[in-house]
């Protein structure tokens, strides 16, 4: 059945992309710690500069040589917050991409996890009409069965287990539809002089020849 095919292509689609989700996520969450820690350390330093400048505001300092120092360590914290607040920018931007990465991966998912779904449906539908016609034909078996004299019945069923399901073959156009080859002059001889009720077997794969108008003969 096709939808078998279909079905085991859009699965293996399907698990390399949760695999590539799954991925996404994890960089996902990574970048989010990252940006949290990053953020965090810019808040460290803004609110160690505010309070450095709170105390050279209040002249509270004096001493020339410590607000030399308190002042240098006031310009020290801004640069210090501006590599950080870089950084943060740089996270952030990844964690975006990761973000949108996941969510475009999430929805490629859904869709094939809905074509999964979808060829399933096919499939069952398929299995359940063919499970139908398998039954209808088997009845119609049955009863032309029981219109077949046992021994023949019987040599049918041997040479179909031997055969692969195929105990019977009709002869078209001289040819044996079982083993697809034609008969030689001498067996389309024998096939010509036998009486309507022979049973007949092929040559070369042994099954049961079926007579038509179409044989050829």
């Amino acid at each position: 059945m096709p939808e078998h095919e279909e079905i085991q292509t859009l699965e293996a689609d399907l698990a390399q992309l949760r695999d590539l989700l799954v991925a996404s996520r994890t960089e996902e969450s990574d970048t989010a710690r990252e940006q949290a820690k990053a953020e965090g350390d810019v808040d460290q330093v803004r609110q160690r500069a505010a309070r450095d400048q709170k105390r050279l505001d209040s002249g509270a300092v004096t001493n020339p040589k410590d607000l030399e120092s308190l002042q240098s360590e006031i310009a020290s914290l801004a640069r210090r917050q501006g590599d950080l607040e870089d950084v943060v920018l740089e996270v952030m931007e990844r964690h975006e991409a990761a973000q949108e990465r996941a969510a475009e991966l999430a929805q490629r998912v859904d869709a094939v996890q809905a074509k999964v779904e979808d060829a399933g449906s096919r499939r069952d539908a398929a299995v359940e009409g063919i499970d139908a016609e398998s039954a209808s034909v088997r009845k119609e078996r049955d009863v032309v069965a029981g219109t077949v004299p046992e021994d023949l019945l019987k040599l049918y069923e041997k040479i179909r287990e031997q055969q692969g399901g195929v105990g019977a073959a009709r002869l078209f156009q001289r040819r044996c539809e079982g083993c697809r080859l034609e008969l030689n002059i001498t067996e389309l001889n024998d096939v010509r002089g036998a009486a309507e009720d022979e049973v007949l077997r092929c040559e070369n794969c042994r099954r049961v020849l079926v007579r038509t108008p179409e044989s050829g003969l």
